[in-house]
């Protein structure tokens, strides 16, 4: 099994830009689809961002396109979430995840992190 740790949220302001980690034990990362989701407060939880097993291919939430780009570092074993433009409308906390397809469900992925909290003010 992978755990994952996400890191590098925070308090922002409308306009800025936040650039979140998620760091995976285990020596399969690199085998496995990654994703970024976010919840916010009485909202189900959203899909941000997918990217394939070798970083060659991403797909974006509507919502960020544009705005946010993932990316991966396979020798590090790291999934990153650059975060540009941010929103009031953005804030959540934003969970990476880990599975075997390329998929907008949070069902399709195995592992979870425990979440990072963007906040950003307006």
């Amino acid at each position: 099994q992978v755990q994952l740790v996400e890191s590098g949220g925070g308090l922002v302001q409308a306009g800025g830009s936040l650039r979140l980690s998620c760091a995976a034990s285990g020596r399969t990362f690199s085998m496995y689809v990654m994703g970024w989701f976010r919840q916010a407060p009485g909202k189900e939880r959203e899909f941000v961002a997918t990217i394939n097993s070798s970083g060659g291919s991403a797909y974006y939430a509507d919502s960020v396109k544009g705005r946010f780009t993932i990316s991966r570092d396979n020798a590090k074993n790291t999934v990153y979430l650059q975060m540009n433009s941010l929103k009031p409308g953005d804030t959540a906390v934003y969970y990476c995840a880990g599975g075997g397809r390329y998929s907008v469900s949070p069902n399709s992925y195995d592992f979870w992190g425990q979440g990072t909290q963007v906040t950003v003010s307006s």
